[in-house]
Order: C-alpha cells, then structure tokens, then sequence
C-alpha cells in the first residue's frame, strides 16, 4: 500500500523519482565546458598562427635584411692609411720620414668610470685628466682619444687592460734633424697634407693611395676571424730624393744663424750650387723652425725667403753690366775709365759709396773698387746700352722663375724696357731698379763660373717609386749668355774683387783662388715701398777661381750692426765655401791669380 504525504499548501507532493545525470540541466552544464574548450582552442590556434606568420616575417622576409643590420653593427671598415714616402738627401740619408705609429680610441658605452680610466691614461699620454674624461664620456662607439702615439706608448696602455680602450695602426711623420732644411723640405699638416716646401709641392708623389681593411668585432672589441674580413692594402708612396748634401746644409744654417745674431739683421739666407750642373747642395734661411712641432713657429719663420722674398741686388748686380758691356766689345778688363766724384743722368746726382774726387781706373778698378759711377760709364759705352742691357738681364734670368719646384717662388721684379725712365738705365746698371732672390743673383754667378751657359737650377736629384725604381729629374736646360772669353775675362776681374784694394778680403781661403763680389743695396720696404735706410748686405763668390766648381751666394737683410757686403756677407762665405771644398775634396788651385791692374796712373 502506498503513503501519500500533504504539502503545507494541501497539495499533494509528487512520488516520481529525482532526474538521473543524463537530464536536460545537466546537458546543458556540459555543453558550456566544451564551448570554453573550443575557443580556447580556437585562441590558441589563432595566437600560434600569428606567431608562426611573425617567425616566417622575421625568417623568411625579413631575416636577410636584419641578418645584415646585426652584421653591420659587428662590421667594422677602417681606412690603411698609405705609408707617405721619404725626402733624401742627395746621399739617401733621411729629411723626413714616416714610421709606425698608433691611433688610441675608446668605446664609451665599455667605459663604466671615465674618470679612473683618465687617471690611468693621463700619464701616459701626457693629456690632462678634465680632457680625456670628456673623450671617454658618452654612448659612442667609436671615440679618438690621442692620435699618432709611438708603440711604445701603446704597449704601455695595453698592459692596463682598461675595458672600452683599443687602437688602430697609423703612422707618424718625424724629421730626424729637426730644423735642418726644413724650409726646403717643409712639413704636414694635422690632415696629413704637405703644407710646405716639397710636403706640399710633392705631395700627391709622396702621399700613395691609402686601402681599406674590414673585420667584425665581437663583445669588448676584439676580432671575429669570420669570411666577412677583406682588405685592399694600400699602396706606398714614392720618395723624393734632392740636390741637397745634409751636411753643406747644416754649416750653411749654422753660418747665416751666427750672422744674424751678431749683425742683429731682420734675416739671411745662403746657396750653395755646383756650377756645371745647377744642383743646390745648400739652401739655408733663417729665422728657422723645426717640422717636428711646426705649431710652436711663425708662419714668417716658416717662410722659404731664399725664393719667396726679393731684393735688390746692389754691387753683385754690377757683374751682369760688366758681362754685357765686354760681351758687347765696349771694354775690356784694362779699358781705362776716368770716374768722377758725382755723374748726372736724367736731372740725377749718382755717387760712389765713399767720397773721392776724379780717379782713373781701370774696368778691372772698377769692378774691384764698386765703383757706381766707373759702372755706369762702362754701360754708356755699348750701343743701344738701354736694349742691350735690358736683353742681357734677360738672359741671366733676372724676372724670371727658377722653377724650382718649390711653393712661394717668386720671379723677382723689373720693369720692362718701354716702361723704363731716364734714371733707370743708369740705376739698374749698378744693381738697383730691379729685385732678385737669392738662388736667381746667385745662379748669374754660376753662369759667369759656367763659361757663359746658364744651367737652370736644380733642387730635386729624383724620384724614387715605391718598387725601387728610380726616375732621374731631367738635366736642366742649357742656354749660352755670353762667349766663354767674356765669361773669363769677368772671372779675372772678379779674382780681383777678393785681392789686394778689392772689397772682399775677408771672403779668401788659403790655399785656393776666389773670385766674387760685395753688394750693399738699398733696401725696400715692403710697407712703404720704398727705401726706408735699412740696406741688403751680400756677397757671392766662385771656388775655385782657376776651376770653378761652386758658387755661393750670402744674403744678409737689413742687418743693425755692420753695413758692407764684405764684413758681413765674406767670412760666412768664407765659412760654408771652406767646408763644401774639403767635403766634396775638391783640390786646392795649382796656379796664381792673374794680376790685373786697377789704375791707369
């Protein structure tokens, strides 16, 4: 029998059973577990997807071109700088020369205190602490810290092995002698250019063509040996060999320097010069500098005035005139002349040098004696003087440029002859009117010494390429100025110069014949332009006489003690001409000067 129970509400309660699992409600609860899953499923898939399209971007597209920006961050490309070649002298011993050298640089973002890696530096090389901090602070990768230290130096900071601090290979420019001809050879500038003397007329000989090293860098810097290294090595440059004897040089530097100071003048200059073949062995000028801290001078001590500044002559001219004057059968060395104490020309007083009443010379007393007056008579004598005149300073290369080679040169000053007053003749005729410098008055000697041919002077012997092949400087052109009579005719008067009543005694060597001649011109002022009281003393003489071998030329600017060519410009040539003899033992003469007389009665 069954029970029935009542509710609370007198409705009868149900006697079916609970639902089982499998009902409606418990299908609908398992349904929502498994939409969970699918979309979570569908997520995951949809985020792996996006993933593996961003892996196939970053691998399939773009894993070159990223693969390449991180290569490019670890490659680095540093320029081989080319050796630069040598300057020589004429015995291949060095004038300039470039030796190994290193380029300290630092990657700052290595660098954790700057300050105590400067400390450790500061030393060494020899910068100020505050300095190299600022060198050493920042986010570069690539910092210079000193430039062209020896290896020395660099050994020494390497033993540190201070984080973030390397170097490259460089090279350094040293000139072994410091000042000696340093305004011939000249120096290089901080962008490793020539900028002076033949560093700077050589310079694209001497620079060679610099080659590329690239490598890849790893943590700390150090080299990944990897199949991305390459390099073109560079390609030295050639030397330049010159006329130059080191040791001709160095007493001519030495001699014009001693002058200068004893005289108190401005500036002097010297040459020296093979009469046969125009080679300069010497080309001194002081003030001078030292190439090896070229930024501690002057650019007026680095001035090459042996060609760049001009002057007039004086009484060295006087040996143009005399060469004309014979050459032209106007006179001879014992033509006599009467001189005046004072010769009017052009509304003009013209005056020797000392006071004297009416002398009676000879062309060779006047010569001898610098006789203005006896000179411009001399020149008065040839027909057309005025052409004639003009067409021989021509020819002695007086306005023209040597062409040496070297920076600066200047071709001197005179006025064409259409131009020409009615005082120049006369004034050029004793060596004013016109300005030279000092290879140019010096090479009229040569020509003189030369038997009348001009050989155009020469500073560079030749040119050596980087495989040792050496390519000689052509031979200068060859031009006759006067009759080999004429040229020894004019050598005689000029022995005369040095003897007994001449102006030079104090340029004679024992034991060899001299022949030269004193000048004291009237000195320019540039500011002014015009003569301001200050004077060019100078002489130039050939040794030896009876076999001329050299000329040498002595220039002494605006000098405050001492006036004359022959007290100033004599014992220096005596000095450097002395030396050059016994370096290039040369002999002393074998015969006696000719005696020429210099008075008429």
């Amino acid at each position: 029998m069954s029970t029935r129970f009542t509710n609370q509400t007198g409705r009868r309660a149900s006697t079916k059973p609970p639902s089982n699992p499998g009902s409606a409600s418990s299908d609908f609860r398992t349904g929502d577990v498994r939409r969970r899953g699918t979309v979570l499923l569908l997520a995951t898939a949809i985020i792996a997807s996006v993933f593996a399209a961003r892996l196939v971007d970053l691998q399939a597209v773009r894993g070159e071109a990223l693969a390449d920006a991180a290569l490019s961050q670890r490659l680095r490309t540093l320029d081989v700088p080319a050796v630069r070649g040598s300057i020589l002298d004429r015995t291949g011993q060095p004038l300039a020369v470039t030796v190994e050298a290193r380029d300290i640089t630092a990657d700052q973002t290595l660098i954790e205190d700057p300050a105590a890696v400067a400390v450790e530096l500061a030393p060494i090389l020899e910068v100020p602490q505050d300095v190299l901090v600022d060198r050493l602070s920042g986010d570069k990768r690539f910092m210079y810290v000193a430039k062209g230290v020896s290896p020395r130096t660099w050994d020494r900071i390497a033993a540190l092995r201070l984080p973030g601090i390397f170097s490259e290979e460089t090279s350094q420019r040293i000139y072994p002698a410091d000042n000696l001809a340093s305004h011939i050879v000249g120096f290089v500038q901080a962008d490793s250019t020539g900028g002076g003397g033949i560093e700077s007329a050589y310079n694209e000989i001497l620079t060679g063509t610099p080659g590329q090293q690239i490598y890849e860098r790893g943590p700390g810097g150090r080299v990944i040996p990897t199949s991305n290294q390459s390099s073109v090595a560079a390609i030295p440059g050639g030397d330049v060999q010159l006329t130059i004897d080191r040791d001709i040089q160095f007493v001519a530097q030495e001699a014009i320097k001693g002058v200068t100071q004893r005289s108190g003048a401005s500036s002097a200059t010297a040459v020296v010069m093979d009469v046969q073949t125009g080679e300069i062995l010497a080309l001194a000028t002081a003030p001078d500098f030292d190439p090896n801290a070229v930024t501690q001078s002057l650019p007026e001590e680095r001035r090459n005035r042996a060609v760049t500044d001009i002057f007039e002559p004086g009484s060295t001219g006087k040996v143009i005139t005399a060469a004309a004057a014979i050459n032209e059968g106007a006179v001879t060395p014992l033509t006599p002349i009467k001189v005046p104490g004072q010769l009017k020309r052009a509304g003009k007083s013209f005056s020797d040098y000392w006071k004297h009443g009416t002398l009676r010379l000879t062309m060779t007393g006047v010569f001898a004696k610098s006789s203005n007056i006896g000179t411009i008579l001399a020149a008065e004598r040839m027909p057309q003087e005025e052409a004639k005149l003009a067409n021989y300073m021509e020819r002695f290369g007086i306005g023209k440029k040597t062409n040496l080679g070297l920076p600066g040169e200047s071709g001197g000053l005179i006025l064409d002859q259409e131009k020409w007053s009615g005082t120049t003749f006369p004034t050029m005729a004793f060596g004013q009117g016109y300005s030279v410098n000092t290879v140019q008055m010096t090479s009229v000697f040569a020509t003189i010494a030369n038997g009348g041919v001009r050989v155009q002077p020469s500073i560079i012997d030749s040119m050596i390429e980087p495989d040792g092949t050496v390519v000689p400087t052509p031979d200068g052109e060859r031009e006759r100025v006067v009759r080999e009579d004429t040229a020894r005719q004019v050598m005689a008067m000029l022995e005369a110069a040095v003897g007994e009543g001449g102006t030079a005694p104090q340029a004679r060597i024992p034991g060899y014949r001299i022949a030269g001649k004193t000048g004291t011109a009237q000195f320019v002022d540039p500011k002014c332009r015009c003569y301001a009281g200050d004077v060019t003393a100078s002489f130039i003489g050939v040794a030896p006489a009876d076999a001329p071998r050299l000329a040498v030329g002595v220039f002494v600017h605006q000098p405050k003690r001492g006036r004359g060519g022959g007290e100033l410009g004599g014992p220096v040539f005596k000095e450097i001409t002395t030396y050059a003899l016994q370096a290039m033992q040369i002999a002393p003469s074998g015969k006696r000067a000719p005696r020429l007389t210099l008075t008429t009665g």
